[in-house]
């Protein structure tokens, strides 16, 4: 059973000096997930939040929050009583961690009797709790966003806004935030949005991912929808689907198309997965993770694509390597480094890259003209 729109967006847009950098015909936030707003800098993200927080004037559309159009000023006054938003930057103010905790309680009138208890609870949750008294000036970087995002869910918002709240911390910081911001979403079913161009961190938080550019969604869906069935190049690149295949339809049927690569590419045919007509151009997809190595072709594989190739670079990508292929055309693999070197993958080496029909999806179609 698909969950309720809590927050209904319609025809977003927002002009800066004269000029639309916001242009969102529909999005819904559903009750009790978190959605991702994926993009390369300048892509909008902040922009969409802060329209759909309240917190920036429309040119156009209209928001609607828990099925209550929010026209009036009272209602967007009353909407943003009911939502909360942590920035990139902490904004503490010059005080301890608890008085910072319990800034926006305090301005709701709640009594210390019910402020503290709940502050402390807030502070433990996200490991803060030995850093009540301190100065919030002398916090580091993760203490600060933690302190910050302490004061944001001591509120009980019914939706959380979070404006790439990991960009400016270092790695550890970043990873311990990740884990307990995940474990405490997911144990509240917080509502939320969080804005990031990092792709891990979308898988780890988010239940729905919205890719943007240039203040335009382009795809909405889930995780797994978004990741290995992109509607577009772009989007398909962002989320690390770097292998583009482009080619010519040359038989289809039951959902599995036979291609035929483009020009000058020695004439290789890949199965993959989709509907379209013999003919026709079309463009696919496939993950890097997807892609499998071997010194030789095993015959014993159900992996419906096979085919011999030099190692042009090997890369590392945090705990993996990437290994691009010239198979006569470009081809990227994910690795271990135990698999690197068991395999002995250097550039200039042979390899035989693999991948199955399911793991090639279809991105586009053109025409019917067979050009490539």
């Amino acid at each position: 059973m698909s969950r309720a729109a809590v927050l209904e967006a319609r025809s977003l847009k927002v002009h800066r000096g004269g000029v639309q950098v916001l242009d969102v015909p529909v999005l819904d936030l559903r009750a009790g997930e978190v959605l991702a707003l994926m993009g390369p800098n300048g892509a909008g993200k902040s922009t969409l939040m802060l329209a759909l927080a309240g917190l920036l004037p429309l040119s156009g559309g209209s928001l609607r929050f828990q099925g209550t159009e929010l026209g009036a000023r009272s209602e967007r006054e009353a909407y943003r009583r009911r939502m909360t938003m942590v920035f990139q930057d902490p904004l503490l103010f010059d005080a301890t961690v608890a008085q910072n905790i319990a800034a926006g309680l305090k301005l709701r009138g709640v009594p210390a009797a019910v402020r503290e208890p709940a502050v402390q609870a807030w502070a433990e949750r996200l490991g803060i709790g030995h850093l009540l008294a301190r100065p919030a000036r002398q916090l580091s970087g993760g203490e600060a966003q933690r302190t910050a995002l302490a004061r944001a869910f001591v509120l009980g918002p019914e939706i959380l806004f979070l404006d790439e709240p990991f960009a400016s911390l270092d790695a550890p910081a970043r990873e311990g935030l990740l884990d307990d911001l995940g474990h405490i979403l997911a144990e509240t079913g917080s509502t939320a949005v969080i804005s990031t161009h990092d792709q891990g961190e979308a898988a780890r938080l988010a239940h729905r991912l919205a890719v943007m550019k240039e203040g335009t969604l382009l795809q909405i869906g889930g995780l797994r929808e978004v990741m290995n069935h992109p509607q577009d190049p772009f989007v398909a690149a962002f989320v690390g689907m770097e292998t583009l295949l482009k080619g010519q339809v040359t038989a289809s049927g039951e959902g599995l198309l036979t291609l035929r690569l483009g020009k000058g590419l020695g004439g290789h045919e890949v199965l993959a997965i989709g509907e379209a007509r013999p003919g026709q151009t079309v463009l696919v997809g496939v993950r890097p993770e997807n892609v499998a190595l071997s010194l030789q072709t095993d015959k014993t594989s159900s992996a419906r694509n096979a085919f011999p190739g030099t190692v042009a670079k090997v890369l590392p990508r945090g705990p993996f390597f990437k290994v691009e292929l010239d198979c006569g055309f470009f081809l990227a693999a994910y690795v271990t480094a135990q698999s690197l070197a068991e395999l002995g993958l250097a550039p200039g080496g042979s390899i035989v890259a693999s991948f199955k029909a399911t793991a090639a999806h279809l991105i586009r179609r053109e025409g019917l003209d067979g050009e490539v």
